[in-house]
């Protein structure tokens, strides 16, 4: 066995003001109460919100607080996401502070919640990082999980846990639970997912194992999620299949050259009939309404003889 424990911070997440001090306090009280956790992870977008004019620079006064924490505590350190400007951009990031309290690496949201996420540009770069002599983590962020290329990339990269910083106060809240399962039995790894609270999310934080089974389930209350993983599972499951029977990831290896859709320059006629990628309204259902009656409108065609 080779356990290692991890808490899932649940707390209430403001739109109109700092949450800096609020985490501080979270993690004051979960190292007071659980002292034998070796890394925290707060949920997106924790410390200053949804909003991206709260935008920061990265580094910057957040991320030092959040390295004197890490090494006030000595534990690893996932503090959520934070939007971040850079070069007249914004991006989604998240930090890994070391229990040195340095930045080990960032991950910037592949995939913003379009047509939602309004002004965010998408990261380029996957991002893992190893525990010594614990194993290798992974980072997704909210709407990445929806995209299953994002996980498996990860779990081909070596992750065998991921972590996974959420904001979802929407009501696909239950699908994303289902697509936290799945992605952990298929890629055979630990999912922790850690959604907020208020502007932050519905809360319902959820911690799978890599046989996909649910290792708890937070609800819609603050709370400190602690939980020890024992990352050899992980291992097991990769040599020995899901629950001893099947083997994704080997059978993924075997037949990996087959998805011509992945291929550079690979026509997809289909995708390209879905359309653009914009926000409904009730405007695209009136257009298509004045469309049917300009249509019916202009439609000279003699009626039928009748009787």
């Amino acid at each position: 066995m080779k356990p290692f424990a991890i808490a899932g911070v649940q707390m209430n997440v403001s739109a109109i003001h700092s949450n800096v001090e609020m985490m501080k306090v979270k993690l004051d009280i979960t190292m007071a109460l659980y002292p034998w956790v070796e890394m925290v992870v707060f949920s997106e977008l924790c410390a200053y919100g949804p909003l991206i004019h709260n935008a920061q620079e990265v580094p910057g006064f957040f991320e030092r607080e959040m390295q004197a924490m890490a090494k006030k505590y000595g534990v690893w350190l996932v503090p959520g996401s934070i939007f971040e400007k850079i070069e007249g951009r914004i991006h989604n990031t998240a930090s890994v502070i070391n229990p040195s309290g340095e930045v080990v690496t960032r991950y910037r949201k592949m995939f913003p919640f379009f047509p939602y996420e309004v002004g965010v540009t998408p990261g380029e770069a996957f991002c893992v990082f190893d525990v010594p002599e614990v194993g290798r983590f992974g980072i997704s962020i909210c709407y990445d999980m929806w995209f299953p290329e994002t996980i498996r990339t990860l779990a081909v990269m070596g992750a065998e846990v991921i972590l996974h910083p959420t904001m979802t106060g929407t009501i696909d809240r239950d699908s994303e639970l289902a697509i936290a399962r799945a992605m952990a039995t298929v890629n055979q790894c630990y999912l922790f997912d850690v959604n907020g609270l208020e502007t932050g999310g519905s809360g319902r934080s959820i911690v799978c194992g890599p046989d996909g089974r649910v290792i708890y389930q937070a609800e819609g209350n603050e709370e400190i999620i602690p939980i020890e993983l024992d990352v050899e599972r992980v291992k097991r499951s990769r040599e020995l299949g899901v629950l001893r029977l099947g083997q994704p990831l080997k059978s993924f290896r075997d037949h990996i050259g087959q998805f011509s859709i992945y291929q550079a320059g690979a026509k997809l006629p289909y995708l390209d009939s879905l359309g653009p990628l914009i926000k409904p309204t009730r405007l695209d259902k009136l257009s298509q309404s004045k469309l049917r009656e300009d249509e019916l409108a202009t439609d000279h065609t003699p009626p039928k003889a009748t009787g």
